[in-house]
This record gives structure tokens, C-alpha cells and sequence, in this order.
């Protein structure tokens, strides 16, 4: 071997040596602080026992969009949303997906560490394995979420390590009522079933967004607490309908009157509590709410894609619809999510 050749060989040698290096994995630790910049802690409404005021979130969005779980930490006038550094931010729900029971929240930020969801394209594959971001019974996953609360400012959010032991279609409930989901999900080898895990990422040994980590919810047909993730590919389709109808109604200022949701033929239970459920009490006859096929004791989750828990809230929500637009309920009747299409909101007659 010549001179010439022996310094081309050595630079060969030289530069994959230096390439092996640049390509090397990361260690776990390393790709848990990646995810854990991209995972936010919630506090907003809650405080009781059963109804814990916290959660977790995930970034999906440089400019602040968080993705997580509908809930009542939610109904809430003030939303707090505290990023890894200890940065806190108010946050306000601009979408509700009811049937996924996901929310989207912003938040005034700029250039912040996030995920990329799935594309349109992507998710629109197929199911199952064809389904862009899916992983298979048996991968390695990490969980991270705020569980039990225990990272507060500045702390990194909690890690757990396992597997996913199989995907099945979700057959839950939360209480007496059923989980309005039905699609499937993966079900984990250790227990995410914990106050604050929900809205936690789901995230492989890469690094790479696979899921969210669900609400608390107990097996059907057995009644154990189910440790389980939305596949990512439905956290997107989520995520699109929740934003993907243009800017939410903003919410009402305070000199602004409530809308009088009898203009369109509902009847809601009265205020017996200070944040009463919204149920239907009764629908008049020829209405626009009769119309749709809206009916008495359907629950209202949703006005045109903006979560509602109480009957103030519907008010509210409504006052912010400018007159002409369409109005769309979507309420849970019988554990299944129904869109209700009331047409375009009348001219306003306001409650006094």
C-alpha cells in the first residue's frame, strides 16, 4: 500500500469513527430530558378528594399549543400551565374534542420546545400497524406525567419505564357513566393510573411522541383501573378537530350578557350548585333544538367545539357566537358523544 493510499485509508477510518460517533444513541437519561421539556404541568379547578386539581400536558406547537385531557381541572376561570424551566403561563381552552374527552389549550409562548404531531396524510393511512406513529405490543415505552403532583416549578415531570402489552379497543368507565371513546389503545405493563398522570407523553427509547396517557377510568367488565394511551395518530385527529374549524369563539367579556339558550328551544336544569351540569331539562317543541335531535337529560359537553360544564358556561359560550353563525351542541346521551347542528344562532334575546 502506497503513501497516498495509507492517508486515504486512515481518513476513512478517521471520518466513520467520527460519524458512528455523531449518530450515537442517546442514553436514557438523555432522551427522558429531551421529552421532559416538552411535558407541562396543569392546576386549574379541582382540590377534593376524587377531584384533584392537577394534570399534566403535552407541547405540540413552538407557538404554545398544549394538548391534554378533558377534565374538570379544566372548568376552571384560571388555568395554570408551568413549563419545565418553571416558567408559568395562564392558559385558556380554545377546543374540545368530546369524543376522545381531549382539550386544547394555548398559552402565550414563543419558540418553545414541543412534539410534531402526525400530518393529515399521515394518520389517514389506515389503522392499526398502517397507521403512521404506531408502535407494537411489546415496545419499549416511557412514561412521563406529574403524577401525585410531586414536581412543582423548575422540577422535572415523574418517568416511568415498561412496555406496551397489547392494543385493544377501550371498553371503560368512569363511574357509573362509559368512556365515550371507543378506538383503541395501548394498555402499559405498570400503573400510569395515578392522580395528575393524565395528559402525560408517551414516548419510545427514541424519544419520539407515540401517545398520551389517559384519564383514570376502570375496566367494564372487570372494574380494575386501566393503565392505558391514546395511540398518537388519534391525539392528532384530535387535535385537528378541536382547532381545525378556525379560531374558537373568544370568551365574552364581563359587561357582556349571557345568551338565553331558550332562544333555541333548550331548557337546561336550573342552578342548584355553583357549577350545576349542563343536562337538557327540556327541548320545546318546533325548535331549533327539536330540529336537531337534541332530547331532555342529554348532557351538553361542547358549544361549537369549546368545553362547557356548567349551565353559566353555555350562557357564555353561546354570547360569544356572533349572530348568524352556527351554532353545534355535542352532548353525551346514553355513553356515546351526539353532535347536535342547531343552524345559525338568531338574533340575540338576552337573559336580563
Amino acid at each position: 500500500m502506497t503513501r497516498h493510499h495509507r492517508r486515504r485509508f486512515v481518513a476513512a477510518v478517521l471520518a466513520a469513527g467520527l460519524a458512528a460517533g455523531a449518530a450515537r444513541a442517546a442514553t436514557p437519561g438523555e432522551t427522558i430530558a429531551g421529552a421532559a421539556r416538552r411535558v407541562v404541568k396543569l392546576y386549574g379547578a379541582g382540590g377534593v378528594r376524587g377531584l384533584e386539581g392537577y394534570q399534566s400536558g403535552i407541547l405540540v406547537s413552538p407557538a404554545g399549543h398544549v394538548v391534554t385531557v378533558q377534565s374538570t381541572v379544566l372548568d376552571s376561570e384560571s388555568i395554570d400551565c408551568v413549563l419545565d424551566d418553571g416558567r408559568r403561563f395562564p392558559a385558556t381552552v380554545i377546543g374540545v374534542d368530546p369524543r376522545r374527552e381531549l382539550a386544547v389549550l394555548s398559552i402565550a409562548g414563543e419558540d418553545l420546545p414541543s412534539f410534531a404531531l402526525p400530518g393529515a396524510t399521515e394518520v389517514a393511512a389506515g389503522a392499526g400497524e398502517s397507521v403512521a406513529g404506531r408502535v407494537a405490543a411489546g415496545t419499549r415505552v416511557l412514561a412521563l406525567s406529574n403524577l401525585f403532583a410531586v414536581a412543582v416549578g423548575d422540577e422535572r415531570v415523574s418517568a416511568q419505564h415498561g412496555v406496551v402489552s397489547t392494543v385493544v379497543p377501550l371498553e371503560a368507565r368512569r363511574g357509573a357513566f362509559e368512556a365515550p371513546y371507543r378506538g383503541e389503545v395501548y394498555l402499559l405493563d405498570y400503573t400510569t393510573s395515578n392522580p395528575g398522570s393524565a395528559g402525560g407523553a408517551l414516548v419510545d427509547w427514541r424519544g419520539r411522541l407515540v401517545g398520551m396517557l389517559g384519564k383514570e377510568l376502570r375496566a367494564t367488565t372487570t372494574g380494575v383501573w386501566l393503565n392505558y394511551a391514546l395511540p398518537i395518530d388519534e391525539v392528532a385527529l384530535a387535535y385537528r378537530e378541536a382547532t381545525g374549524k378556525g379560531p374558537p369563539p373568544a370568551p365574552p367579556s364581563d359587561d357582556v350578557a349571557p345568551f338565553d339558550a331558550g332562544v333555541l328551544g333548550v331548557v337546561l336544569v336550573p342552578d342548584l350548585l355553583d357549577r350545576t351540569p349542563p343536562f337538557v331539562e327540556s327541548v320545546r317543541d318546533g325548535s331549533a333544538a327539536a330540529r336537531s335531535g337534541l332530547r331532555p337529560d342529554d348532557l351538553l359537553v361542547a358549544v361549537n367545539g369549546r368545553s362547557v360544564a356548567s349551565r353559566s358556561a353555555v350562557q357564555k359560550t353561546l354570547a360569544a357566537v356572533p349572530d348568524g353563525d352556527p351554532v353545534e351542541f355535542a352532548v353525551i346521551r346514553a355513553g356515546e358523544i351526539v353532535i347536535c347542528d342547531l343552524g345559525p344562532k338568531p338574533a340575540a334575546r338576552r337573559d336580563p
